[in-house]
């Protein structure tokens, strides 16, 4: 039971174009800046945006064919949607909120209802099951929404920030008992988030959507030691340049050489952490390989840790301590020099 997507869809300045297969079991988490077409994916998934052209298939059953002429709507696709937030009816109980999804597909009154009281159950919601969305906290409310999912015994499960409308304190919880949920959920699941920790947390594998197209997918581990985008690098918190090496010098896109610890050929990535990087008020003496003069963009107070993000060639993220900042007087606009060791630049194939 794989689901196969293959989606061209243009909607206002969006050109969503995406090639994806899930298998049954498996979590997907979808990332990516605003505007990207995550959400929109999910739209198109669930039936909610059909789409130009491609095919989207759950094994032999299609559910979107433009050029086959095959449009299944929603409420006929296995489909169980989570929505931001949570679009509960506010004039329903718990209860007949979570049934509403069985008796959209045609289930009788009494089996929804009983439907109903089993999911909130397995949610740990049993005691409320009469309330209506007002009474209910942010957490309830988020599941009451994963119940209502659920209820429909769908094959697929699409989640669209489940976690978003969460205060601090109630997110932990409830991410912990959603891994739990998705954890005994046999089908596909696909969720959108813009939260690295969620994703961590809850996905086998991620996916990361930028300007309408995959840009890099992967477990974890292979997304965060190897970004290939800006904004995965920024996701992750290390820094990302691209350019071509020739023996262990890399003339970089944008300006500038870095000297790497390998001989490399050909176009590059070069990951760099924000720790690695050092500032200094004059020219460093010493073995530093890598040192040029920049500008300091901006200041970022994070606990213990000043992220300072400098301009020049390359821009780059440095992490220093408060002291530092202090001793340094980093200030915005402030004239800065930048040194880098060779052997704290991680390069891999473009």
């Amino acid at each position: 039971m794989t689901l196969r997507v293959r989606v061209d869809l243009r909607l206002g300045s969006l050109h969503l174009d995406v090639d994806l297969d899930v298998e049954p079991g498996e979590t997907v988490a979808i990332l990516g800046p605003n505007g990207a077409g995550k959400t929109t994916l999910l739209r198109c998934i669930g039936g909610l945006a059909p789409i130009d052209a491609g095919r989207l298939a759950l094994d032999d059953d299609v559910w979107d064919e433009p050029g086959a002429g095959i449009f299944v709507p929603p409420e006929r696709r296995s489909v169980g949607f989570g929505f931001q937030d949570y679009v509960l009816f506010p004039h329903l109980s718990a209860r007949e909120n979570v049934a509403f999804g069985p008796r959209s597909r045609g289930v009788a009154k009494r089996e929804a209802r009983h439907r109903a009281e089993e999911w909130l159950g397995r949610v740990g919601l049993g005691d409320v099951a009469g309330a209506k969305p007002e009474a209910l906290s942010g957490g309830q409310a988020q599941r009451v929404a994963l119940a209502r999912a659920l209820a429909t015994d769908p094959q697929v499960l699409l989640l669209d920030e489940p976690l978003a409308a969460l205060d601090a304190s109630t997110r932990g919880e409830v991410r912990r008992d959603l891994r739990a949920h998705l954890a005994a959920f046999p089908g596909v699941r696909i969720l959108v988030t813009h939260d690295p920790i969620d994703a961590a947390t809850l996905a086998d594998r991620l996916v990361i959507v930028e300007d309408g197209r995959i840009v890099q997918t992967g477990t974890l581990a292979e997304v965060t030691g190897r970004p290939r985008s800006r904004y995965v690098a920024e996701l992750v918190g290390v820094n990302l340049v691209q350019g071509v090496a020739s023996g262990n010098d890399v003339a970089l896109d944008g300006g500038g050489v870095l000297v790497v610890p390998s001989e490399e050929r050909g176009a590059v990535f070069a990951v760099i952490r924000p720790q690695a990087v050092a500032l200094h008020r004059t020219r460093p003496a010493g073995s530093p390989r890598n040192v040029w003069s920049g500008r300091v963009a901006s200041v970022e107070l994070l606990g213990d840790r000043v992220r300072v993000r400098v301009d020049g060639s390359p821009a780059l993220v440095a992490e220093v301590t408060p002291a530092a900042l202090h001793e340094l007087a980093l200030v915005e606009g402030a004239e800065i020099w930048v040194s880098l060791k060779a052997t704290e630049v991680n390069v891999f194939a473009g």
